[in-house]
């Protein structure tokens, strides 16, 4: 199952489709964006097996500059990819999924290549790919968030925040990224 009401926290256990829609959704990306897309990378918690996610699928797309993606916006729209602006400074958010039902299926995040926000997104995943026991301190925390915050996807998000923090420093001084 892919796909959550705006808003709403329901975290759901790994789901192997997730790696293939996401492949799916990154080929059709390439193919609009061509090498104006450096790298694209299925990111988040769908890209990490035996914890839980929203069933939402995140991807990072790495561009040179901001404005390179502006040519492709009709075309990206005509495929679906629906531009939310700047939703963090340096992050443009494309969103996918059923608007008439308030449901997101897919978050899109293009980026600056090589920089801040892409190696957070790129450490993050690979850190807790390479480290279950941190994927599984992760997990815990998530569920019990989601439990206290199902309507409340901010306050859910913002609780999170602290042992992402920790753990991307801790992915950071690793050696092995």
């Amino acid at each position: 199952m892919t796909g959550l009401k705006r808003g709403t926290v329901k975290l759901l256990p790994y789901q192997e489709e997730w790696a293939e829609n996401a492949k799916n959704t990154i080929a059709l990306l390439r193919n609009i964006l061509g090498d104006t897309a450096i790298d694209i990378q299925h990111i988040g918690s769908t890209a990490v097996p035996h914890i839980h996610a929203k069933p939402i699928i995140d991807i990072a797309v790495g561009i040179r500059k901001p404005d390179d993606i502006i040519p492709y916006r009709e075309t990206l729209e005509k495929n679906n990819f629906v531009f939310r602006g700047e939703d963090i400074p340096g992050q443009l958010l494309l969103v996918v999924g059923d608007f008439e039902n308030d449901i997101r299926t897919h978050h899109i995040h293009v980026v600056m290549w090589k920089k801040c926000e892409w190696n957070n997104y790129i450490c993050f995943r690979d850190y807790l790919n390479a480290f279950p026991e941190k994927a599984m301190l992760y997990d815990e925390c998530k569920l019990k968030l989601a439990m206290r915050f199902p309507y409340d996807r901010k306050s859910y998000t913002s609780g999170k925040n602290e042992l992402i923090s920790i753990f991307l420093k801790e992915a950071i001084q690793n050696s092995t990224f």
